[in-house]
């Protein structure tokens, strides 16, 4: 059994899933240079998610989910600056970075966001 990455944004100001929020992928090799230890990220797709705040597809499935540390970057400001008229400027959150590790290529590993203008919170889903 193969394993696969999902995510699932929820918008917590309005109620309702957050279609429309722009997610980014990126994988993060780390690199040793002169014994010290730097972190090199790479994009690996961005998708947008439907109205049910989920991408069409998972993030990651097959031979492209392997184990090693990843991020998702949520674009929240730009989600709420097109719903909500009166938000400061720049925002409080812009990009939400979520980094994590996925040991085991052969279970699901799903990553929601619950998100507001002012706060998010996530966790290991299923």
């Amino acid at each position: 059994m193969s394993g696969k990455l999902t995510t699932h944004v929820l918008d917590t100001a309005n109620g309702c899933p957050a279609a429309g929020l722009t997610i980014e992928l990126w994988q993060i090799q780390t690199i040793l240079e002169q014994e010290q230890p730097l972190s090199a990220k790479t994009l690996l797709k961005t998708l947008v998610t439907n109205a049910d705040g989920r991408t069409e597809t998972p993030l990651l499935t097959d031979s492209a989910f392997t184990p090693g540390i990843y991020e998702l970057h949520f674009a929240v400001g730009t989600y709420f600056a097109s719903r909500i008229s009166d938000l400061p400027n720049p925002p409080f959150l812009d990009v939400v970075p979520l980094r994590f590790g996925i040991a085991d290529a052969a279970i699901h590993y799903h990553v929601p966001l619950l998100c507001s203008p002012w706060s998010y919170s996530t966790y290991r889903g299923s």
